[in-house]
């Protein structure tokens, strides 16, 4: 399942057939126009402008269509609440108004008039878990060769593709990640390239249409890989990049041709003279690097390759936002936070190739202890999204056994808070804080411990999954057939659902 981290694992899993008239209705949310409450978070017309597009051409040629599934409003009460904002309460109170959080509180916390409340004692709430590195959907279930579709590996540059057109949302595994308490996951090209093409923010429910699950306001990242992988898969071509210098060489000269690219657009919106300049796909997704607009998600194991990669933003003026699978961050944990770069690492996969060789369970909390820090756990696996929680839970305790007091209330910042910062959305989602989207799980147990399950999991304050209800448990087309699942779409295809 890990050895090829080229690839990225074969993951599994989603879509919309809801059995019963609760997930009906669930399903047939599937709608033509965006959320109405995300309509003040869209991206700035100057932002797209920034990109090189030309302002007589479609500013966001790929709108959400995303809208929250059907929802009341909801009191969780007398559960221990990890607020993800350095608090964890006993006996705590959530509440949730029009699917934001409205207050989050002790026991004494009111309960307004006309809320659901849900029976909270005994169990554990947490923000939404979010999974920043995901290939869900664009490496779906079935694993076969003709949906593997997250390497555009035809050139050591791809900035000009986008994950968002590969992703097949019938995939399973969205499914399986949201029982696992996944609300919120971004969806990466693979590895193969310098610049592997966008990836896109997409909130974990059931949708026909990958427009439908996309998060409205959510910034792009730009997947860029360094180290071993761009270096085997071109250089055995007899191409360039065929080594670490080939690699450096290659990411200077894309950023010089898009600093050209953008100073030429720049000029022609100042002066306005003549025609404006010929798109180039490939540069406008650089250009948006350049202005900040789009953020940097970075493929790399070893401490001194990120050194290099952060010398590189520094000569053309951008900032990395998150370095990926980053086996050697504790090696470079203090500049990691002294340049608020984001550390997004496994806790026990390792040793797998020679780039990988250094890993240490006590990764993340060796970055955590760092003042201004990001630790971040991620998945880059289908099945290992849906035990994000289990994976965080063995780093808090590698940390504690090197002698670290890492609190469970910081431990749970690496599955979401954090998360949320390491691709630009913290302001929306990652914590349990009055106006955020009400994205929340109710665990069985102590998110940290081995037995913890996912009872409930609410994304923007609609109940989405349930541990013991059926009707919210979403089949996909795919599975619907398949031995095991004996639902039928017949109500659901009367609906347009299907």
């Amino acid at each position: 399942m890990i050895f090829d981290r080229l690839r990225g694992p074969s993951p599994a899993v989603i879509a919309c057939i809801l059995a019963g008239a609760l997930s009906l209705s669930a399903c047939a949310t599937t709608p033509d126009s965006p959320d109405t409450a995300d309509a003040g978070h869209s991206r700035p017309e100057s932002a797209a402008l920034a990109t090189g597009l030309d302002p007589a051409t479609s500013l966001n040629p790929f709108p959400s269509t995303y809208q929250p599934l059907p929802r009341q409003n909801t009191a969780i009460v007398g559960a221990t609440v990890f607020t993800a904002a350095g608090t964890k309460i006993e006996n705590g109170v959530v509440v949730v108004t029009d699917g934001r959080i409205a207050a989050v509180g002790d026991a004494s916390t009111p309960v307004p008039a006309g809320h659901t409340v849900v029976d909270g004692r005994g169990r554990f709430v947490t923000p939404g878990i979010i999974d920043v590195h995901s290939h869900l959907g664009v490496y779906p279930s079935p694993g076969v060769q003709g949906m593997s579709d997250g390497n555009e590996a035809t050139s050591p540059n791809t900035a000009q593709v986008w994950a968002e057109h590969s992703i097949w949302p019938q995939d399973p595994g969205f499914n399986t990640a949201r029982a696992g308490g996944i609300t919120t996951l971004h969806i990466l090209p693979g590895s193969a390239n310098l610049f592997g093409g966008r990836g896109v923010t997409v909130r974990n429910i059931p949708s026909i249409t990958m427009q439908g699950m996309k998060m409205p306001g959510a910034p792009y990242g730009l997947k860029m890989a360094c180290g071993e992988n761009p270096s085997r898969v071109y250089g055995g071509r007899n191409q360039s990049p065929a080594t670490g210098m080939g690699n450096v060489a290659g990411y200077r000269a894309a950023f010089i041709a898009a600093r050209d690219y953008k100073a030429k657009w720049d000029k022609w919106r100042a002066d306005g003279e003549g025609s404006p300049p010929t798109r180039n796909l490939q540069n406008e997704t650089l250009a948006g690097v350049l202005d900040g607009s789009i953020l940097i998600q970075n493929h790399c194991y070893r401490a001194d390759e990120m050194a290099v990669m952060i010398d590189i933003a520094n000569e053309f003026g951008y900032k990395i936002r998150t370095f990926h699978h980053a086996v050697e961050a504790y090696k470079l944990a203090p500049t990691l936070a002294r340049e608020g770069i984001c550390a997004a690492m496994w806790t026990g996969w390792w040793g797998f190739k020679m780039e990988s060789l250094d890993g240490i369970e006590e990764n993340a909390a060796i970055v955590d202890a760092q003042q201004g820090s990001c630790a971040v756990i991620h998945s880059d696996d289908a099945e290992l999204t849906q035990r994000l929680n289990q994976e965080a839970a063995a780093g808090l305790a590698a940390g504690r056994r090197l002698g670290l007091n890492t609190r469970e209330e910081d431990a749970i910042d690496w599955i979401t808070i954090n998360a949320a910062r390491a691709i630009g959305i913290e302001d929306q989602t990652g914590s349990l804080e009055p106006g955020k989207r009400a994205d929340i799980v109710i665990w069985s147990a102590n998110p940290f411990s081995v037995y913890a399950r996912a009872d409930q999991v609410f994304i923007d304050g609609s109940l989405s999954y349930d541990r013991t209800n059926p009707a919210y448990q979403p089949t996909t087309d795919f599975e619907l057939g398949q031995p095991g699942f004996g639902r039928t779409p017949t109500v659901a295809a009367n609906t347009g659902a299907r």
